[in-house]
């Protein structure tokens, strides 16, 4: 399971013309699910994610985790982020999970976030999304829970 990670001050996610998720501080995460992926994978990422230290402390030093800052996470499915780009123009997708499987384990990962007490916005599986966000720093990371 990789996980890109932005900071953002502000961030949305717009499905046919309609906001149906917003979050102000906190981060954007674009989450991608493969086919060996399980729940391990899931609590691995929700951990690392919810403790990372990259918000700003009072001396301006990334010092402070998403539960510090009493931050949210606006959360997007994207099974491009396992593209195969190596052969060719055109990329493979062929190491995504099939929907099912990464659907079920988007909702756990969610849901695992809000059992960490960190507000939770998502985008709709599956459809064409426009993603809006303001990268604080910038500060974008890319976790892989294969590489635990």
């Amino acid at each position: 399971m990789k996980a890109v990670i932005q900071r953002a001050k502000d961030a949305s996610v717009t499905v046919n013309d309609e906001i149906i998720g917003e979050i102000a501080d906190g981060f954007v995460v674009l989450l991608g699910v493969t086919h060996d992926d399980t729940i391990d994978d899931v609590q691995y990422l929700v951990n690392k994610i919810v403790h990372l230290r990259v918000f700003e402390d009072e001396n301006k030093k990334m010092n402070l985790s998403l539960k510090d800052i009493g931050g949210s996470i606006l959360s997007i499915s994207q099974f491009t982020l396992y593209g195969e780009t190596r052969k060719g123009r055109r990329p493979s997708f062929i190491q995504a999970a099939k929907p099912e499987i990464a659907n079920e384990l988007y909702k756990s990962f969610n849901a695992s976030i809000k059992e960490q007490g960190i507000p939770v916005e998502t985008g709709e599986f599956g459809a064409m999304m426009d993603v809006q966000l303001t990268n604080v720093g910038p500060v974008t990371l890319i976790i892989d829970s294969k590489d635990k």
